[in-house]
């Protein structure tokens, strides 16, 4: 609990750079609000379209009684909205950090540059952004396909689809937005989920506070700047060597 905690300290901490750096921090506003627009139009006809939806996925439920038809269409509409959300949540993070990446760039180097790192082994490079965009995406979309299939569980189906979808999620969006650091340092996929893996509380805490805060209104847009500044401190907190352990006194 206290390594997630930490790691939800660490977004704070990247909210703290629009006082060190408000100019740079606004300019990540930019390609999060176009980014931003597109899908709340999605999300925006998805919420009206979505009995219209669930009825014609859901033919057979017609001739059930009305109150076990409604029960049902309600919790498919449910799984397909989460499922919904998770989409959004990776597809957004993965866009925008594409879009806006000579932003962003600029904002995670400010942080590195004032935690005393200002030299790199490798640039992240275009090709390399596009294909991490990608992987982030098709994650994204089978932790919604499963998220959608766990909300039909009767009773606890909602509870488990949220709880998995927002960890999971979340696990992605840390994953991706510290991927810039770390490859700056030339480490590769493998060494980076070894990281991960490594200080899986903070990146929890990290991730599932970041995308919390996607889901609040406009949220998404104010967030993004931060997080990519608290990513970035994430992974120089994760490529801290670990104190040895204290021993025991005879």
């Amino acid at each position: 609990m206290r390594e997630f905690i930490g790691g939800v300290g660490l977004l704070g901490r990247g909210f703290a750079q629009w006082r060190r750096r408000p100019a740079l921090m606004a300019l990540g506003l930019v390609p999060a609000a176009i980014v931003g627009l597109l899908f709340l139009g999605g999300l925006v006809a998805l919420s009206a379209s979505l009995p219209t939806l669930t009825e014609a996925m859901t033919p057979f439920a017609d001739g059930w009684p009305g109150v076990w038809a409604t029960v049902f269409r309600v919790a498919v509409g449910t799984a397909l909205l989460g499922a919904a959300l998770v989409l959004v949540a990776v597809s957004f993070t993965a866009l925008t950090l594409l879009v806006g990446d000579p932003f962003y760039e600029r904002i995670w180097r400010a942080v590195e540059k004032d935690a005393g790192t200002s030299q790199f082994d490798a640039a992240y490079g275009f090709w390399r952004s596009v294909a991490d965009a990608l992987s982030l995406i098709v994650r994204g979309v089978g932790i919604a396909l499963a998220a959608a299939l766990m909300g039909l569980i009767p009773v606890v189906g909602g509870v488990a689809s949220t709880l998995f979808a927002v960890l999971f999620t979340g696990w992605l969006i840390a994953d991706e937005l510290s991927s810039r650091a770390f490859t700056a340092r030339g480490l590769d996929r493998r060494a980076r989920k070894e990281l991960l893996r490594r200080g899986h509380g903070r990146v929890l805490g990290f991730g599932v506070a970041t995308q919390l805060c996607f889901l609040v209104p406009l949220g998404a847009v104010a967030t993004m700047p931060a997080a990519v500044a608290g990513a970035t401190l994430l992974a120089r907190s994760l490529l801290e060597p670990v104190p040895p352990a204290p021993q025991a006194r005879a």
